[in-house]
């Protein structure tokens, strides 16, 4: 009988000792694919930006009349070089996005602008990379929704309040401006 005992406690104490483990590492892969999604959204951003001086240089001779967008859309670029935090980094892309469809709007006016190969090429580009960038910002939440949900749950909260997980990603959420239809001035 006492056998029969001590292999119980053993075998208790073995799925206590994998539970932890499991959930532990469970933390330490959200929390690294939360780093890789970021990441992601980094390197799309990225080559966005290495296609907007191609479209501004295409778009310069027939729009001079739209150097304020050109402007803006300069200067978001600059601005996002330098951001640093997820909030000011999604402040300046809607930012930047806005004025990109202004951009594309405003070409409907320029029927030369639409046909020239070199537009045609950076709207399909920058269309594609806009595509990635929505999937790379649905991939950041959906794991820090995971992650936060693990991180709160129990017993997760237990596992997470013993070694520190504490809640630090913020969902990458659209500002009110970035909600609203683009205004196209003619």
């Amino acid at each position: 009988m006492a056998n029969i005992v001590l292999w119980i406690i053993i075998a208790i104490i073995a799925i206590l000792i994998i539970w932890f483990i499991a959930v532990y590492n469970r933390f330490i892969v959200l929390r690294n694919r939360i780093s890789e999604a970021l990441s992601q959204i980094d390197v799309q951003l990225k080559r966005r930006y290495d296609l907007i001086p191609n479209l501004v240089e295409t778009v310069k001779g027939y729009m001079k009349h739209e150097r304020e967008t050109l402007t803006e859309i300069t200067n978001a670029r600059a601005s996002m070089l330098k951001a640093t935090s997820l909030k000011e980094k999604a402040r300046i892309e809607n930012t930047l996005a806005g004025a990109l469809k202004t951009i594309f709007a405003v070409a409907e006016n320029y029927p030369q602008l639409r046909a020239t190969e070199n537009f045609q090429m950076l709207q399909e580009e920058l269309s594609a990379t806009e595509n990635k960038i929505a999937f790379s910002r649905q991939f950041y939440n959906q794991n820090v929704l995971s992650y936060n949900n693990s991180r709160q749950s129990f017993p997760g909260n237990v596992m997470a309040g013993m070694f520190n997980f504490k809640e630090q990603y913020e969902f990458f959420e659209a500002e009110s401006e970035a909600k609203k239809p683009v205004k196209v001035k003619f």
